[in-house]
């Protein structure tokens, strides 16, 4: 964004600068930026520490599908078959590998757990 500030300003800086004087459209351009950058990052960072990496693979996998979701809600865009496949590709593909992930998970937690109970009896 910095980068793009800096190359693009220079070029249409200066049709920008009545709308920058406008309190209302400031403000909305602050609004903007926050909603659309910050507060998305800062909770996909906080979800990225408290997740496991399959579950949150997961949950990125599923923002196309709910993009695609809010496309048709909202702006009434009706996706081709092509990229439905490919959503539903991409989510298949990811609920695959957290299913084959838990399983190798619970084979580990299973060798371990098991040999401290025999141990115990």
């Amino acid at each position: 964004m910095m980068v793009a500030a800096v190359v693009i300003t220079p070029i249409g800086g200066w049709s920008g600068v009545p709308v920058v004087a406008d309190p209302l459209v400031l403000g909305a351009a602050v609004g903007v930026g926050l909603t659309s950058s910050v507060i998305p990052y800062v909770c996909d960072q906080l979800a990225m520490t408290r997740l496991s990496r399959s579950t949150y693979s997961l949950m990125m996998s599923l923002l196309a599908a709910t993009g695609t979701v809010v496309g048709l809600v909202v702006l009434a865009q009706i996706p081709s078959a092509q990229q439905l496949l490919g959503v539903g590709l991409v989510v298949a593909a990811v609920a695959l590998h957290h299913d084959r992930a838990e399983t190798s998970a619970r084979r580990v937690t299973a060798s371990v757990v098991e040999p401290v109970q025999e141990s115990a009896v």
